[in-house]
């Protein structure tokens, strides 16, 4: 019945085979945070695959992948549609020239790693083999070309549990991308007699080996945190206190409101009952939680240092101006970090800016509105930084999608004791895209080795430990504080620190070779 299915689809044509690449890549965004649906992905891979049987020139090939990339990234960023509803009346009618532009300009990267497997091989399997390897070099590309988007990658469906994410510390998330790749297109060679069976079994071990890998590290590891009591805790154990006010985004930047939430989040800031006031605290706000320029605010600034202990500090989001290096007028979006007498101590600027978002490319060329408040384009940062405040544990600030990165977290020279992403993910609403977010800033932690606090401005907030564990949480679009001591007892050196992709390159390179290789030499046969 399966290889009857797999002929009728190599037998399509026009548009129904179009539609259904269009609809097996839909459906593979099932597999992603935070549906978790992982078997639907060799499903849709494996109609690919057998359709592309049937395809006889480049053009078809290319067809095949643009039009699976189309229905996949425009199914998996659907969410980008709530960003412009925000302000409706500026922003709607740019929703289906984002969506489709968006996701048809992504599905370049899977059109040319379709049209290379099936231009360069011939058989199932050595095809099967050969598209995981140039997906994966694909997502890779994707997160690097231009300002890069290494958004729903193929290894982020292992963000279901930490087990299987674990080898990301040794190959990072691109390389665990392959390794998913190849879960996802091995099981369509069962079609291909004996040999294509054990191949496809092999696929299906692919999770095993993973799920049972990761979980056999994480056991040798201990337990995932602390469960001593905030009033137990040694003085120099800080305690991590991240304010998630939940304000909807349409109302955060109203001047009316903005005494009011200044008031909320001044009092969502005290110190928790049964915490002893001799315990350090990190009190995190939220990206752009404070929505002033805060060098400039006196009076507020001493309001939020009220909050805090002799040795507390309070690490908040918000719009920065002053110059640097000129004096022309610029604008960051930054974080700040206050002291008990209300001065700002250290401060950083995001340099990862979101396209159309927090500046518009080639402006001179397209002039359209930002979505974020303010008609001046953010100016960007230097780059990575590890900030060191009155004795407190060393972090890496990011803004909001920096966090996405792999290998671009941290200063490599001067490593952190732990990763801070502080993000407003409020413009997407109840969507996957917060979801997304998390998962994708979960694997920062296990690449590392490093904690991270992640503290959302409408959820999700959350505390992983360094193998990517949670060990506090809030969920989203709800309000409230989530406090967790500071540990550092389980740092660790990865892998994948200490080479980066180098070994995603090998890897790569090394199936590349061997399957064209193979392909050569049974062709001449």
């Amino acid at each position: 019945m399966i290889k009857t299915v797999a002929t009728r689809l190599a037998g399509l044509s026009g548009w129904r085979r179009r539609f259904v690449w269009l609809i097996a890549g839909a459906v593979a965004v099932l597999a992603l945070p935070p549906f978790f649906l992982i078997p639907v992905l060799p499903v849709c891979f494996a109609i690919l695959l057998w359709s592309l049987e049937g395809v006889r020139c480049n053009k078809g090939a290319l067809s095949a992948g643009w039009w699976f990339g189309t229905g996949h990234f425009a199914a998996g960023f659907y969410w980008i549609s709530h960003a412009f509803l925000v302000q409706p009346e500026i922003y709607g009618w740019m929703i289906p020239f984002a969506l489709l532009g968006l996701g048809g300009g992504l599905a370049i990267f899977p059109m040319l790693a379709v049209w290379a497997s099936w231009r360069l091989t011939d058989g199932l399997v050595r095809r099967a083999v050969l598209l995981a390897v140039f997906w994966a070099v694909s997502e890779y590309l994707r997160g690097h070309i231009l300002t890069g988007f290494p958004w729903n990658l193929l290894g982020h469906i292992w963000a279901i549990d930490p087990a299987p994410m674990q080898f990301a510390s040794i190959v990072g998330v691109y390389g665990l991308s392959f390794v998913t790749a190849l879960f996802a297109t091995l099981p369509a060679a069962m079609i291909s007699g004996k040999g294509g069976r054990i191949v496809a079994f092999s696929g299906v071990l692919i999770a095993a080996m993973l799920w049972g890998g990761g979980a056999l590290r994480l056991s040798l590891v201990g337990p995932v945190g602390s469960d001593v009591a905030l009033s137990e805790l040694s003085p120099d154990v800080p305690v991590v206190q991240v304010v998630q006010p939940n304000i909807a985004q349409r109302d955060k930047w109203r001047p009316e409101l903005q005494n009011q939430h200044f008031t909320k989040l001044i009092e969502m800031s005290q110190r928790p009952e049964g915490m002893s006031p001799s315990q350090k605290r990190i009190v995190i706000w939220p990206e752009t939680a404070a929505t002033f320029f805060v060098e400039t605010q006196t009076t507020a600034r001493m309001q939020m240092a009220e909050t805090l202990g002799p040795d507390d500090i309070l690490i908040t989001g918000a719009p920065r101006t002053y110059p640097r290096d000129t004096d022309e007028y610029k604008v960051w979006n930054a974080i700040q970090v206050i002291d008990a007498s209300g001065e700002i101590v250290a401060s950083f600027d995001k340099f990862h800016l979101v396209p159309f978002g927090e500046y518009v490319p080639f402006r001179s060329i397209l002039p359209l509105p930002k979505l974020t408040a303010g008609g001046t384009d953010f100016s960007a940062g230097p780059g990575p930084q590890t900030l060191s405040v009155n004795g407190m544990p060393s972090f890496s600030p990011l803004i909001c999608y920096e966090i996405i990165f792999p290998g671009n977290v941290a200063d490599d020279e001067n490593r952190p004791d732990w990763l801070l992403n502080v993000t407003n993910d409020g413009w997407f609403g109840d969507s996957a895209g917060p979801y997304q977010h998390m998962a994708a800033a979960r694997f920062r932690a296990v690449e590392e080795g490093l904690p991270l606090v992640r503290a959302a401005y409408t959820g999700v907030s959350v505390f992983f430990d360094p193998y990517g564990r949670k060990l506090a949480d809030l969920p989203l679009r709800t309000r409230g504080v989530m406090v967790h001591p500071l540990l550092s007892d389980k740092n660790h050196t990865t892998v994948y620190y200490l080479w980066r992709d180098i070994l995603f390159y090998g890897i790569v390179t090394f199936f590349a070779v061997l399957v064209m290789g193979y392909n050569r030499v049974s062709k001449s046969l």
